[in-house]
Protein backbone atom coordinates (compact mmCIF):
# COMPACT_ATOMS: atom_id res chain seq x y z
CA UNK A 1 0.00 0.00 0.00
CA UNK A 2 1.47 3.51 -1.33
CA UNK A 3 1.79 6.22 1.70
CA UNK A 4 0.53 9.38 0.74
CA UNK A 5 1.62 12.38 2.39
CA UNK A 6 -1.27 14.80 1.43
CA UNK A 7 -0.66 18.57 1.77
CA UNK A 8 -3.32 21.33 1.24
CA UNK A 9 -4.55 24.28 2.98
CA UNK A 10 -8.28 24.19 2.43
CA UNK A 11 -9.73 21.89 4.80
CA UNK A 12 -12.92 20.57 3.26
CA UNK A 13 -10.81 20.03 -0.01
CA UNK A 14 -8.08 18.45 2.05
CA UNK A 15 -10.55 16.43 3.84
CA UNK A 16 -12.58 15.21 0.25
CA UNK A 17 -9.71 13.89 -1.35
CA UNK A 18 -7.82 12.35 1.77
CA UNK A 19 -11.28 10.21 1.92
CA UNK A 20 -11.16 9.96 -2.10
CA UNK A 21 -7.90 8.65 -2.00
CA UNK A 22 -8.09 6.24 1.19
CA UNK A 23 -11.05 4.82 -0.85
CA UNK A 24 -8.50 4.00 -3.78
CA UNK A 25 -6.56 2.34 -1.46
CA UNK A 26 -3.77 4.39 0.08
CA UNK A 27 -2.12 5.19 2.74
CA UNK A 28 -3.30 9.14 3.72
CA UNK A 29 -1.54 11.52 6.01
CA UNK A 30 -3.16 14.73 5.34
CA UNK A 31 -1.91 18.29 7.14
CA UNK A 32 -2.81 21.87 6.21
CA UNK A 33 0.63 23.16 5.63
CA UNK A 34 4.45 22.93 4.07
CA UNK A 35 5.44 23.03 7.71
CA UNK A 36 3.96 20.23 9.09
CA UNK A 37 4.66 18.15 5.92
CA UNK A 38 8.03 18.78 6.73
CA UNK A 39 7.82 17.38 10.32
CA UNK A 40 5.96 14.11 8.93
CA UNK A 41 8.91 13.92 6.20
CA UNK A 42 11.87 11.81 7.94
CA UNK A 43 14.34 9.22 6.60
CA UNK A 44 12.31 6.33 6.74
CA UNK A 45 9.39 8.21 4.39
CA UNK A 46 8.61 5.72 1.76
CA UNK A 47 5.30 6.94 0.06
CA UNK A 48 4.72 10.47 -2.39
CA UNK A 49 3.93 13.44 -1.37
CA UNK A 50 0.74 15.04 -3.18
CA UNK A 51 0.61 19.15 -2.53
CA UNK A 52 -1.10 22.35 -3.24
CA UNK A 53 1.09 24.85 -5.61
CA UNK A 54 -0.43 28.13 -3.71
CA UNK A 55 -0.26 27.98 0.07
CA UNK A 56 0.28 30.43 2.67
CA UNK A 57 3.77 30.59 4.51
CA UNK A 58 5.72 27.67 2.95
CA UNK A 59 4.38 27.31 -1.20
CA UNK A 60 4.41 24.06 -2.99
CA UNK A 61 7.90 24.92 -4.80
CA UNK A 62 9.36 25.91 -1.80
CA UNK A 63 8.13 22.66 0.15
CA UNK A 64 9.38 20.85 -3.14
CA UNK A 65 13.07 22.73 -2.53
CA UNK A 66 12.96 21.66 1.12
CA UNK A 67 12.11 18.01 0.44
CA UNK A 68 14.17 17.72 -2.59
CA UNK A 69 17.17 18.85 -0.04
CA UNK A 70 16.24 16.14 2.31
CA UNK A 71 15.72 13.62 -0.86
CA UNK A 72 16.14 13.93 -4.27
CA UNK A 73 14.72 10.87 -5.12
CA UNK A 74 11.14 11.37 -3.73
CA UNK A 75 8.32 12.14 -5.44
CA UNK A 76 6.49 15.30 -5.58
CA UNK A 77 3.34 15.90 -7.28
CA UNK A 78 2.23 19.27 -7.25
CA UNK A 79 -1.93 20.44 -7.62
CA UNK A 80 -2.51 23.74 -9.06
CA UNK A 81 -5.50 25.83 -9.96
CA UNK A 82 -3.52 28.44 -11.31
CA UNK A 83 -0.46 26.19 -13.60
CA UNK A 84 0.53 27.48 -16.87
CA UNK A 85 3.29 25.81 -18.90
CA UNK A 86 5.83 28.26 -17.41
CA UNK A 87 5.20 26.85 -13.98
CA UNK A 88 4.80 23.29 -14.57
CA UNK A 89 8.04 22.75 -17.01
CA UNK A 90 9.60 24.72 -13.99
CA UNK A 91 8.59 22.66 -11.49
CA UNK A 92 9.15 19.58 -13.47
CA UNK A 93 13.00 20.53 -14.02
CA UNK A 94 13.03 21.28 -10.02
CA UNK A 95 12.28 17.48 -9.13
CA UNK A 96 8.55 17.65 -9.39
CA UNK A 97 7.18 14.36 -10.37
CA UNK A 98 4.14 15.66 -12.01
CA UNK A 99 2.18 18.80 -12.01
CA UNK A 100 -1.78 18.47 -11.64
CA UNK A 101 -4.54 21.08 -12.58
CA UNK A 102 -7.54 21.87 -10.69
CA UNK A 103 -10.25 20.85 -11.05
CA UNK A 104 -8.71 17.21 -11.23
CA UNK A 105 -10.70 13.42 -11.12
CA UNK A 106 -9.29 11.54 -8.09
CA UNK A 107 -8.84 8.84 -10.90
CA UNK A 108 -5.91 10.97 -12.34
CA UNK A 109 -4.65 11.73 -9.45
CA UNK A 110 -4.70 8.68 -7.97
CA UNK A 111 -2.59 7.17 -11.23
CA UNK A 112 -0.07 9.53 -10.92
CA UNK A 113 0.45 8.53 -7.64
CA UNK A 114 0.29 5.06 -8.26
CA UNK A 115 3.30 5.81 -11.02
CA UNK A 116 4.96 7.53 -8.31
CA UNK A 117 4.74 4.90 -5.85
CA UNK A 118 5.92 2.41 -8.33
CA UNK A 119 9.06 4.32 -8.77
CA UNK A 120 9.53 5.34 -5.04
CA UNK A 121 9.56 1.34 -4.40
CA UNK A 122 12.17 0.71 -6.63
CA UNK A 123 14.30 3.27 -4.67
CA UNK A 124 14.04 1.87 -1.74
CA UNK A 125 14.74 -1.66 -3.03
CA UNK A 126 18.21 0.17 -4.18
CA UNK A 127 18.43 1.24 -0.97
CA UNK A 128 18.15 -1.60 1.12
CA UNK A 129 20.13 -3.49 -1.48
CA UNK A 130 23.38 -1.05 -0.37
CA UNK A 131 22.49 -1.70 3.34
CA UNK A 132 22.31 -5.22 3.47
CA UNK A 133 25.24 -5.76 1.08
CA UNK A 134 28.05 -3.04 1.15
CA UNK A 135 29.28 -2.39 -2.28
CA UNK A 136 30.55 0.71 -3.88
CA UNK A 137 28.60 3.78 -5.40
CA UNK A 138 25.39 2.42 -7.36
CA UNK A 139 25.31 6.03 -9.51
CA UNK A 140 25.11 4.13 -12.43
CA UNK A 141 22.45 2.18 -11.84
CA UNK A 142 19.95 4.88 -10.94
CA UNK A 143 17.01 5.03 -13.66
CA UNK A 144 13.67 3.76 -14.20
CA UNK A 145 13.75 3.00 -17.86
CA UNK A 146 13.02 -0.71 -18.40
CA UNK A 147 16.63 -1.78 -19.43
CA UNK A 148 18.09 -0.50 -16.20
CA UNK A 149 15.34 -2.40 -14.11
CA UNK A 150 16.02 -5.79 -16.11
CA UNK A 151 19.70 -5.13 -15.35
CA UNK A 152 19.13 -4.54 -11.58
CA UNK A 153 16.73 -7.57 -11.38
CA UNK A 154 19.47 -9.60 -13.08
CA UNK A 155 22.50 -8.55 -10.68
CA UNK A 156 20.13 -9.35 -7.64
CA UNK A 157 19.37 -12.72 -9.43
CA UNK A 158 22.83 -13.64 -10.48
CA UNK A 159 24.66 -11.93 -7.46
CA UNK A 160 24.48 -15.00 -5.55
CA UNK A 161 25.09 -17.74 -7.59
CA UNK A 162 28.72 -19.22 -8.11
CA UNK A 163 28.23 -18.52 -11.73
CA UNK A 164 30.88 -16.57 -14.00
CA UNK A 165 29.97 -13.56 -15.70
CA UNK A 166 30.38 -11.50 -18.80
CA UNK A 167 29.66 -7.80 -18.87
CA UNK A 168 29.51 -6.03 -21.98
CA UNK A 169 29.23 -1.93 -22.69
CA UNK A 170 30.44 0.74 -23.85
CA UNK A 171 33.26 2.81 -21.93
CA UNK A 172 31.77 4.93 -19.44
CA UNK A 173 28.37 2.82 -18.90
CA UNK A 174 29.92 0.91 -15.32
CA UNK A 175 31.39 -2.13 -16.12
CA UNK A 176 33.72 -2.21 -12.90
CA UNK A 177 30.78 -0.85 -10.24
CA UNK A 178 28.55 -3.91 -11.38
CA UNK A 179 31.18 -6.33 -11.22
CA UNK A 180 31.73 -5.44 -7.91
CA UNK A 181 28.16 -5.52 -6.48
CA UNK A 182 28.11 -8.99 -7.82
CA UNK A 183 30.83 -9.64 -5.53
CA UNK A 184 29.78 -8.74 -3.07
CA UNK A 185 26.36 -10.18 -3.79
CA UNK A 186 27.58 -13.02 -4.16
CA UNK A 187 29.16 -13.59 -0.04
CA UNK A 188 32.32 -15.05 -1.08
CA UNK A 189 35.00 -14.53 1.77
CA UNK A 190 38.20 -14.16 -0.35
CA UNK A 191 39.10 -10.34 -2.18
CA UNK A 192 37.85 -9.13 -5.53
CA UNK A 193 40.74 -8.67 -7.67
CA UNK A 194 40.96 -6.01 -11.12
CA UNK A 195 43.28 -7.10 -13.94
CA UNK A 196 43.03 -3.89 -16.44
CA UNK A 197 44.17 -6.49 -19.12
CA UNK A 198 44.45 -3.33 -21.23
CA UNK A 199 46.61 -1.98 -19.46
CA UNK A 200 49.30 -4.25 -19.19
CA UNK A 201 51.82 -4.98 -21.48
CA UNK A 202 52.34 -8.89 -22.96
CA UNK A 203 55.53 -8.95 -20.97
CA UNK A 204 54.41 -7.89 -17.80
CA UNK A 205 51.26 -9.93 -17.80
CA UNK A 206 51.72 -13.51 -17.15
CA UNK A 207 53.91 -12.19 -14.61
CA UNK A 208 51.64 -10.47 -12.75
CA UNK A 209 48.01 -12.33 -13.60
CA UNK A 210 49.89 -16.09 -12.92
CA UNK A 211 52.50 -14.94 -10.94
CA UNK A 212 56.00 -17.04 -10.67
CA UNK A 213 58.71 -18.33 -8.39
CA UNK A 214 62.10 -17.31 -7.53
CA UNK A 215 64.11 -16.63 -10.47
CA UNK A 216 61.76 -17.47 -12.55
CA UNK A 217 61.93 -13.74 -14.12
CA UNK A 218 64.92 -11.75 -14.84
CA UNK A 219 65.79 -9.26 -11.85
CA UNK A 220 63.15 -11.34 -9.96
CA UNK A 221 64.64 -13.25 -6.93
CA UNK A 222 61.32 -13.67 -4.38
CA UNK A 223 58.57 -15.75 -5.86
CA UNK A 224 55.59 -13.05 -6.59
CA UNK A 225 52.01 -14.14 -5.81
CA UNK A 226 49.73 -13.49 -9.63
CA UNK A 227 46.48 -12.25 -9.05
CA UNK A 228 44.67 -15.23 -9.84
CA UNK A 229 45.87 -16.30 -6.53
CA UNK A 230 45.77 -13.43 -4.98
CA UNK A 231 41.17 -13.86 -5.65
CA UNK A 232 41.46 -17.20 -4.25
CA UNK A 233 37.77 -17.37 -2.01
CA UNK A 234 37.03 -13.96 -4.12
CA UNK A 235 36.34 -13.12 -7.75
CA UNK A 236 38.63 -12.47 -10.39
CA UNK A 237 37.60 -8.99 -12.54
CA UNK A 238 39.06 -9.66 -15.73
CA UNK A 239 38.15 -5.76 -17.37
CA UNK A 240 39.01 -5.19 -21.08
CA UNK A 241 39.70 -8.86 -21.78
CA UNK A 242 39.52 -8.17 -25.32
CA UNK A 243 42.47 -6.95 -24.95
CA UNK A 244 44.46 -9.67 -23.97
CA UNK A 245 46.78 -11.96 -26.48
CA UNK A 246 46.45 -15.50 -27.95
CA UNK A 247 48.73 -16.80 -25.46
CA UNK A 248 47.59 -15.11 -22.24
CA UNK A 249 43.77 -16.22 -23.65
CA UNK A 250 44.90 -20.09 -23.59
CA UNK A 251 46.37 -19.82 -20.25
CA UNK A 252 43.52 -18.27 -18.95
CA UNK A 253 41.12 -20.84 -20.54
CA UNK A 254 43.10 -23.60 -18.67
CA UNK A 255 42.71 -21.34 -15.27
CA UNK A 256 39.07 -21.55 -16.65
CA UNK A 257 38.79 -25.09 -17.27
CA UNK A 258 40.83 -26.41 -14.30
CA UNK A 259 40.42 -23.55 -11.57
CA UNK A 260 44.00 -23.81 -11.02
CA UNK A 261 46.70 -21.44 -11.90
CA UNK A 262 50.51 -22.43 -12.73
CA UNK A 263 53.13 -19.83 -11.83
CA UNK A 264 56.15 -18.63 -13.89
CA UNK A 265 58.86 -21.19 -13.15
CA UNK A 266 56.45 -23.30 -11.30
CA UNK A 267 56.79 -27.23 -11.25
CA UNK A 268 53.14 -28.21 -10.15
CA UNK A 269 49.65 -26.30 -10.81
CA UNK A 270 48.31 -24.76 -7.39
CA UNK A 271 43.99 -24.76 -7.17
CA UNK A 272 42.70 -21.26 -7.14
CA UNK A 273 38.61 -21.46 -6.10
CA UNK A 274 37.30 -18.61 -8.15
CA UNK A 275 34.54 -16.63 -9.56
CA UNK A 276 35.47 -14.81 -13.03
CA UNK A 277 33.72 -12.02 -14.04
CA UNK A 278 34.96 -9.99 -17.43
CA UNK A 279 34.15 -7.07 -19.19
CA UNK A 280 34.78 -5.99 -22.54
CA UNK A 281 33.52 -2.64 -24.42
CA UNK A 282 33.55 -5.10 -27.90
CA UNK A 283 31.45 -7.58 -28.92
CA UNK A 284 33.09 -10.79 -28.42
CA UNK A 285 30.82 -13.16 -30.09
CA UNK A 286 31.66 -11.13 -33.18
CA UNK A 287 35.11 -10.82 -32.47
CA UNK A 288 35.35 -14.89 -32.08
CA UNK A 289 33.42 -15.08 -35.38
CA UNK A 290 36.00 -12.72 -36.96
CA UNK A 291 38.96 -14.78 -35.43
CA UNK A 292 40.63 -11.79 -33.13
CA UNK A 293 39.52 -13.38 -29.50
CA UNK A 294 39.84 -17.44 -28.84
CA UNK A 295 36.22 -18.45 -29.45
CA UNK A 296 36.96 -21.58 -26.63
CA UNK A 297 37.73 -18.47 -24.06
CA UNK A 298 34.80 -16.99 -25.21
CA UNK A 299 32.42 -19.95 -24.53
CA UNK A 300 33.89 -20.11 -21.11
CA UNK A 301 33.44 -17.02 -19.75
CA UNK A 302 29.92 -16.10 -21.03
CA UNK A 303 28.10 -17.90 -18.05
CA UNK A 304 25.81 -15.40 -18.25
CA UNK A 305 25.84 -12.42 -20.28
CA UNK A 306 24.69 -8.56 -18.70
CA UNK A 307 24.64 -6.00 -21.49
CA UNK A 308 24.71 -2.03 -19.96
CA UNK A 309 22.80 0.05 -22.09
CA UNK A 310 24.30 3.46 -23.14
CA UNK A 311 23.22 6.73 -21.96
CA UNK A 312 22.09 7.55 -25.17
CA UNK A 313 19.55 4.30 -25.17
CA UNK A 314 17.65 5.15 -21.33
CA UNK A 315 17.44 9.07 -22.34
CA UNK A 316 14.27 8.88 -19.21
CA UNK A 317 17.43 8.21 -16.65
CA UNK A 318 19.39 11.03 -17.79
CA UNK A 319 18.28 13.73 -15.75
CA UNK A 320 17.93 12.04 -12.35
CA UNK A 321 21.30 10.74 -12.82
CA UNK A 322 22.52 14.06 -13.13
CA UNK A 323 20.38 15.39 -10.36
CA UNK A 324 21.87 12.94 -7.97
CA UNK A 325 25.94 12.91 -9.14
CA UNK A 326 24.98 17.01 -8.56
CA UNK A 327 23.54 16.67 -5.55
CA UNK A 328 26.89 14.26 -4.34
CA UNK A 329 28.85 16.85 -5.96
CA UNK A 330 27.43 19.74 -3.90
CA UNK A 331 27.45 17.85 -0.65
CA UNK A 332 30.99 16.56 -1.20
CA UNK A 333 32.50 20.39 -1.79
CA UNK A 334 30.37 22.07 0.36
CA UNK A 335 28.59 23.80 -2.14
CA UNK A 336 24.84 24.57 -2.65
CA UNK A 337 23.30 22.81 -6.33
CA UNK A 338 22.44 25.51 -8.14
CA UNK A 339 19.19 25.54 -9.84
CA UNK A 340 19.00 23.74 -13.34
CA UNK A 341 18.35 25.92 -16.22
CA UNK A 342 16.84 25.83 -19.88
CA UNK A 343 20.28 25.94 -21.31
CA UNK A 344 21.29 22.82 -18.92
CA UNK A 345 18.11 20.99 -19.39
CA UNK A 346 18.38 21.24 -22.89
CA UNK A 347 22.04 20.05 -23.44
CA UNK A 348 21.20 17.22 -20.94
CA UNK A 349 18.25 16.08 -23.30
CA UNK A 350 20.51 16.96 -26.41
CA UNK A 351 23.93 15.40 -25.96
CA UNK A 352 24.30 12.35 -26.73
CA UNK A 353 26.94 10.84 -24.23
CA UNK A 354 29.19 8.97 -25.86
CA UNK A 355 31.40 9.11 -22.51
CA UNK A 356 27.99 7.87 -20.84
CA UNK A 357 27.55 7.98 -16.88
CA UNK A 358 31.47 8.71 -16.28
CA UNK A 359 30.80 11.97 -19.17
CA UNK A 360 27.63 12.57 -17.34
CA UNK A 361 29.05 12.47 -13.70
CA UNK A 362 32.42 14.91 -14.72
CA UNK A 363 29.85 17.18 -16.24
CA UNK A 364 27.89 17.33 -13.23
CA UNK A 365 31.12 18.06 -11.34
CA UNK A 366 32.12 20.93 -13.50
CA UNK A 367 28.39 22.05 -13.34
CA UNK A 368 28.43 22.25 -9.62
CA UNK A 369 31.96 24.21 -9.51
CA UNK A 370 30.53 27.09 -12.53
CA UNK A 371 32.84 25.28 -14.78
CA UNK A 372 30.05 23.64 -17.25
CA UNK A 373 31.32 25.27 -20.61
CA UNK A 374 34.43 23.10 -19.78
CA UNK A 375 31.84 20.21 -20.76
CA UNK A 376 32.15 18.80 -24.43
CA UNK A 377 30.83 21.88 -26.61
CA UNK A 378 28.03 20.88 -28.80
CA UNK A 379 28.75 21.24 -32.84
CA UNK A 380 27.43 24.68 -33.70
CA UNK A 381 23.55 24.81 -35.55
CA UNK A 382 23.88 26.20 -39.52
CA UNK A 383 22.22 29.58 -39.54
CA UNK A 384 18.51 29.02 -40.01
CA UNK A 385 15.94 31.27 -41.21
CA UNK A 386 13.66 33.03 -39.07
CA UNK A 387 10.48 30.79 -40.34
CA UNK A 388 12.28 27.33 -39.09
CA UNK A 389 13.57 29.38 -35.77
CA UNK A 390 10.18 30.05 -34.84
CA UNK A 391 8.76 26.67 -35.78
CA UNK A 392 11.44 25.00 -33.94
CA UNK A 393 10.96 27.39 -30.86
CA UNK A 394 7.12 26.37 -30.85
CA UNK A 395 7.65 22.86 -31.02
CA UNK A 396 9.43 23.21 -28.23
CA UNK A 397 6.78 25.09 -26.11
CA UNK A 398 4.45 22.63 -27.03
CA UNK A 399 6.68 19.47 -26.54
CA UNK A 400 6.88 20.94 -22.83
CA UNK A 401 3.24 21.34 -22.20
CA UNK A 402 2.73 18.13 -23.75
CA UNK A 403 5.45 16.77 -21.38
CA UNK A 404 3.92 18.36 -18.37
CA UNK A 405 0.44 17.07 -19.21
CA UNK A 406 1.76 13.86 -19.77
CA UNK A 407 0.14 13.74 -23.19
CA UNK A 408 -3.26 15.02 -22.28
CA UNK A 409 -4.55 17.39 -24.86
CA UNK A 410 -7.02 18.96 -23.19
CA UNK A 411 -4.47 19.65 -20.63
CA UNK A 412 -2.11 20.99 -23.13
CA UNK A 413 -4.34 23.02 -24.54
CA UNK A 414 -4.93 24.64 -21.54
CA UNK A 415 -1.94 24.87 -20.58
CA UNK A 416 -0.71 27.03 -23.81
CA UNK A 417 -3.85 29.38 -24.09
CA UNK A 418 -4.91 26.85 -27.56
CA UNK A 419 -8.25 25.74 -28.88
CA UNK A 420 -8.29 22.51 -29.30
CA UNK A 421 -8.26 22.57 -33.53
CA UNK A 422 -5.55 24.97 -33.47
CA UNK A 423 -3.28 22.54 -31.15
CA UNK A 424 -3.88 19.80 -33.72
CA UNK A 425 -3.01 22.01 -36.73
CA UNK A 426 0.36 23.28 -35.36
CA UNK A 427 1.42 19.87 -33.89
CA UNK A 428 0.36 18.25 -37.61
CA UNK A 429 2.16 20.62 -39.28
CA UNK A 430 5.26 20.69 -36.76
CA UNK A 431 4.91 16.77 -36.46
CA UNK A 432 4.15 16.31 -32.93
CA UNK A 433 2.33 12.88 -32.16
CA UNK A 434 0.74 13.45 -28.56
CA UNK A 435 0.96 9.50 -28.07
CA UNK A 436 4.76 9.93 -27.55
CA UNK A 437 4.22 11.99 -24.21
CA UNK A 438 1.53 9.34 -22.59
CA UNK A 439 2.32 6.79 -19.73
Amino acid sequence: MTAVLLVEDDDDLRGAVALALDIEGFAVTAVANGEAALGQIGQGFEGVVVTDLRMPGLDGLQLLARIKQRDAELPVILVSAHADVGIAVGALKQGAYDVIEKPFSIGVLAAAIRRAGELRALVIENRRLRETAPQPDTGALIGTSPAMEQLRRAIVQIGPINVDVLIQGETGTGKAMVAALLHALSHRRGPMVTVDCGALPPGLFEAEVFGHAADAVPGARMPRTGRIEQAHRGTLFLDEIEATDDAAQLRLQRVLDHREVTPLGAVAPRPVDLRVVSASTADLATLAREGRFRASLFYRVEGVTLRLPPLRERREDIVPLFRTFALRAATRLGLPPPALDARTFRHLERHDWPGNVRELLRYAENWVLGLADASPVEAPRPVEDLRTRVDRFEAQLIEEALEASGGDVSRTCRLLGLPRKTFYYRAQRLDIDPARFRG
